[in-house]
Parts: C-alpha cells; structure tokens; sequence
C-alpha cells in the first residue's frame, strides 16, 4: 500500500515579495498542485486586485485564506520544519537537495509536523540570516542561467511534493521543535556559551552557525530541545552557585 505526503501539513512562504502578480501566480501554482496555506512575509507591494487577477477564480479561496506577516520569524515560529529555497550554492549554503529528494524526506516528517517552504524576494533570494531559520536547503538544478521566477519555483516544488509517493514502511517522525522552540533554545545556548567563554562573545554568531548546522542534521524534537535547555538551566545555576560560594570563601578569609 503506497502512502502520499500530508499536504494539509505544508504552507509556502514568501518572503518580501516585490510583485503582486507573482502572489497571485503563487496561488494558482499551490491550487493547481492542491495545496492551500500561503503565507506572505513583508511584502513591498501587495494590491489585491492583482493578486486575484494573477490567481484567477479558481484559486481565490487560496488568496483569502492566505496570511499577511511583518516578521519572517513570527510567521515561521508555528512550524516544525522549514526548508529554505536558494539558487546560490557554496559558503553557508551547505545543505543541498534536488526538490525530488526534498519531496521525499518530507513523508514521514509530514505525518505530525508542519513545514514551511520558504521562498526569498524576487531580486536577491533568501539572505544568509533567512537561511539561519531553515532546517534544510532546496537547489532547483537549472542550465548556465540559475535564476528562475518565483512562481515557476513554487510549482517545482508543489509538483515535486504532490507527486511523491513510496511504499509503506512503517517510517515515524515524531512531533519536531517548531522555530520558536529553536530560536528559544539558540539564544539560551548563546548567553551561556559566552558566560563560560566556549565561544567568543565578539563573535558569537561565527560559532553559534556551526551549532545551528550540527544541530539541524539532528532533527531536534520538542522534548530534545526542552532536554538541553534544562541542561543550560544547571549550568546557569551551577555557576552562580560556584560563584556564590568563592565570594563567601572570600569573605571569610578576609575576616580571619
């Protein structure tokens, strides 16, 4: 018995849009691959009219259930998986799939988590801080010209993720940390890996990436990341303890 993708658990983000007709395309492109939960992050001109006039009636329903955000992190803190999409390859940008192998470590993780699919403005892509929030990255594999149209990208993806199918093997993720959990638990890493100078506080984000990296390949879930900030918890409390104890030390020496 073969087993397709939840598509009620992934929504497309788009991420600083510049054209309202490339909203609206997005929408067709999601209706067309039956997919309704669009989001739209701080878009720089959003007019309704061309929106729908791009969607057509028949993806209407999706453009009014769609979602207006201010804040890319807001918008993403919801959901348990993000994958970012990117023509640049190299650098920071290390975690690569083809949108087919995407489509297909998406089945199990679509059974109990949400996952976002985020794509960058039109002119420039996701930057180096977008990518940050991202669990993975998705290369659409072009000719000598890599630059593809937002909507057209979109459908690369739907069509990959409709598509997929694979036989039942028994294959369970359980619920992942979303991005509020995460970036809850990178920014208590952070403050304590500065304290105890196992990382350089003129630097810290150098450091902290390659956590963000080690950490994303795990797959973190929920009761994983409330594990390791309890962790980070006991070594605040630790430390101040320790602390503590040095100064009443110090004042007694001083007093005999």
């Amino acid at each position: 018995m073969s087993k397709k993708i939840n598509l009620n658990q992934i929504a497309i983000v788009l991420h600083k849009p510049r054209y309202s007709e490339n909203i609206g395309a997005t929408a067709r492109a999601m209706c067309n691959m039956g997919m309704d939960q669009l989001i739209v992050v701080e878009p720089k001109n959003y007019d309704l009219y061309d929106v729908l006039k791009m969607a057509t009636h028949a993806a209407s329903d999706v453009v009014e259930k769609s979602k207006i955000c201010a804040d890319l992190k807001d918008a993403l803190a919801p959901f348990n998986y993000v994958v970012g999409t990117t023509a640049r390859l190299g650098g920071q940008r290390q975690v690569i799939q083809s949108p087919s192998k995407l489509a297909q470590s998406l089945i199990p993780i679509s059974s109990e988590n949400r996952i976002a699919i985020l794509f960058g403005p039109e002119d420039r892509g996701l930057s180096n801080d977008d990518i940050r929030l991202c669990h993975a990255l998705v290369n659409i594999p072009t000719a000598e010209f890599s630059s593809v149209n937002i909507a057209q990208a979109v459908m690369i993806i739907c069509y990959e993720i409709f598509c997929t199918h694979r036989e039942e093997n028994g294959e369970f993720i359980p619920r992942l940390a979303n991005r509020h959990e995460l970036d809850g638990m990178y920014d208590q890493l952070k403050e304590i890996l500065v304290r105890i100078s196992y990382i350089n506080a003129e630097n810290p984000d150098y450091w902290m990436n390659k956590l963000r990296r080690f950490f994303t390949r795990m797959n973190l879930q929920a009761k994983e990341v409330s594990m390791i900030r309890g962790i980070c918890r006991q070594i605040d409390w630790y430390g101040k303890k320790c602390y503590k104890e040095g100064q009443n030390a110090k004042l007694h020496e001083e007093d005999v």
